[in-house]
């Protein structure tokens, strides 16, 4: 009965949703729709070029990825056989004040994977609460794993999840595991699904360079319907950019929720030491910590250190989203706010890895990620100068462009294997705007960070010039970028 009320419902939205495109359409002149007509408007610039060409190359690289290239992968895999097989699997979970029902969850996946995998297996809890310990602990003896599978302890002061790792992996250091040996780290709010570690660590023994490879996610949100969309939404389009990149072995994070890497990429001093206190030394807001964005430190290490990145897209894990807020429009700003911080403070160094480590096309990646928060919003001012120097036809005419492409856009994603809902297309325009917005914010500000789950701020010593210096330099740099940016388009319109 709910499937049958959800597929309703599903429908009716979809009906809406084309009926206010026919309406748009129905509006504008039928001569814009001539094309022998002098009216008629069928533009896409370099700009556009450059965007529908970077998103149809993911999706096309993508799906090679994840219907020919991967299943002929997984064959080689399967024909390793025990041959495969690690030596030693370490299951490491960090937590801090996650609820306790979710807390349980998570540690009953773990224990059941880790009894059912078959491998000797070690669970390593990275706790901060001594409520949560005991939990564990309850949760273990009721399962009573065999001997082969054994618990391990590591409390930590609540400093953050940066510290838990380099805590976990110095633990795990301490049981000397061999070449053959991997480690999972798995996020406090992540459920693991049956059979992911079997389908995870065998790839380590195929591919004697990939030093960290992540998993595809599906979420259950404690939130409204919008809130549930958006993030659904995002992992989806998390799903073809994964399996795009994982054709380059150059994955480009190594995903805080489960990602698995081999133990002797997380007891090196090296890699302990990037995720523990990774730091950016900046032109003009001078050195800063990251306290957040553990996972793209995580990458930029195995990067530095020479390793490769992969994707296994039909091992998947089940994470518990929490917004931080209840208004969708708060929450969802300042999840973007954490997400886009973390992305542009790795960008801004990534690249100088050079094309000859990282590949041709990664590199072209990460520079459209600098250049995307411009891109992004370039059709909406246009149009908006247009429609007040020529009239509102412009802006309805860019609205039925809008409403179309991001309706063909939401029936590829379905190409992923994850839902789609009829709020998805506009969700895309959201995330585009919006996400821009937050990007040119967050450029300027690179060393202001925030945890979306706890109360904790990067807290910089700093002179109080230095301080009003920072602040000041950066609101001017952003309303210059933004003031040169509508200028231009002032000029050319």
């Amino acid at each position: 009965m709910l499937r049958l009320k959800h597929g309703f419902l599903q429908a009716a939205g979809w009906l809406f949703y084309l009926s206010v495109l026919a309406a748009i359409a129905m509006a504008l002149p039928v001569t814009l729709f001539d094309s022998q007509s002098k009216d008629f408007i069928f533009l896409i610039g370099i700009v556009g070029i450059w965007r529908y060409s970077m998103g149809a190359t993911h999706f096309v690289r993508g799906m090679i990825f994840l219907y020919i290239v991967y299943p002929h992968l997984r064959r080689k895999v399967r024909k390793l056989g025990k041959a495969a097989d690690p030596s030693h699997v370490f299951l490491m979970v960090t937590s801090f004040r996650i609820d306790a029902l979710t807390t349980a969850q998570v540690y009953n996946s773990v224990i059941q994977e880790a009894i059912a995998c078959g491998y000797p297996t070690t669970v390593v809890c990275s706790l901060v609460e001594m409520s949560d310990e005991l939990l564990v602990k309850a949760m273990w003896a009721k399962h009573n794993p065999p001997p082969h599978v054994t618990l391990d302890f590591v409390r930590i002061a609540g400093t953050g999840k940066r510290d838990g790792l380099a805590f976990g992996f110095r633990a795990i250091s301490r049981h000397m595991p061999d070449d053959r040996a991997v480690v999972a780290v798995i996020d406090g709010d992540t459920v693991l699904a049956e059979g992911v570690v079997r389908k995870t660590v065998p790839w380590f023994q195929l591919f004697d360079n990939v030093g960290g490879l992540t998993t595809n996610e599906f979420c259950e949100v404690r939130g409204g319907y919008i809130m549930s969309e958006w993030h659904k939404l995002r992992f989806a389009q998390r799903h073809i950019n994964m399996c795009s990149m994982a054709l380059s072995k150059r994955v480009l994070t190594m995903t805080g929720r489960m990602s698995v890497f081999r133990a002797t990429v997380v007891t090196d001093p090296d890699f302990i030491a990037d995720v523990e206190s990774d730091s950016l030394q900046h032109w003009r807001l001078g050195r800063f910590k990251f306290l957040t964005g553990d996972d793209k430190s995580s990458w930029f290490s195995l990067m530095r250190l020479g390793y490769d990145t992969f994707y296994v897209p039909d091992a998947a894990i089940n994470t518990v989203e929490h917004p931080p807020e209840k208004s969708f429009l708060k929450a969802s700003r300042k999840l973007m706010y954490r997400w886009y911080g973390n992305n542009l403070r790795q960008n801004s160094r990534a690249l100088g890895l050079g094309v000859r480590r990282l590949g041709v096309f990664t590199s072209i990646v990460l520079f459209d990620q600098r250049v995307s928060m411009w891109t992004s919003i370039l059709g909406l001012t246009v149009a908006l100068i247009a429609s007040f120097k020529y009239g509102v036809a412009f802006l309805l005419i860019y609205l039925l462009w809008i409403g179309i492409t991001r309706f063909i856009l939401t029936l590829l994603l379905s190409c992923s294997g994850h839902a789609i809902g009829p709020a998805y297309p506009v969700i895309l325009y959201y995330n585009q705007i919006v996400g821009a917005l937050m990007k040119i914010y967050v450029f300027f500000r690179l060393d202001r960070q925030s945890w979306t789950r706890q109360d904790t701020k990067l807290s910089r010593d700093m002179a109080s010039f230095q301080g009003w210096f920072n602040t000041w330099s950066s609101r001017t740099m952003t309303f210059s970028a933004g003031s040169i940016f509508v200028a231009v388009l002032l000029t050319m319109v």
